[in-house]
């Protein structure tokens, strides 16, 4: 079983930064392509960031481009969102998502990934 569990969420003001963690429990880690999403309230789950099992290859949404950066420590289990740039329409719920391998074909839907965490808030002020 795996298990997904978020921290560093928070309030912020326009323009500072947050990093976000997600801390894994279970088997092979290094066999989980990982993800952060999130959902502004009354709107829809959106991809935000993924990281491929070796952290070779990143991804992004257009929107956060530039300004977020995905990472991962295979040693230690963990998957980190920095956010820098903050602005006010980032404030969200952000989870992070695991599936297991590397996808052939990215994608960013969020019946693709069979493991997420609880969400962490993200209060951007203006």
């Amino acid at each position: 079983q795996v298990q997904l569990v978020e921290s560093g969420g928070g309030l912020v003001q326009a323009g500072g930064s947050l990093r976000l963690t997600c801390a894994v429990s279970g088997r092979a880690f290094s066999n989980l392509f990982m993800g952060w999403f999130r959902q502004a309230p009354g709107k829809e789950r959106e991809f935000v960031a993924g990281i491929r099992r070796s952290g070779s290859g990143t991804y992004y949404a257009e929107s956060v481009k530039g300004r977020f950066t995905i990472s991962r420590d295979n040693a230690k289990g963990t998957v980190y969102l920095q956010m820098n740039s903050l602005k006010s329409e980032d404030t969200a719920v952000y989870y992070c998502a695991a599936r297991w391998y590397d996808p052939i074909v990215l994608s960013t839907t969020t019946s693709d990934f069979a493991y997420w965490g609880q969400g962490t808030q993200v209060t951007v002020s203006s």
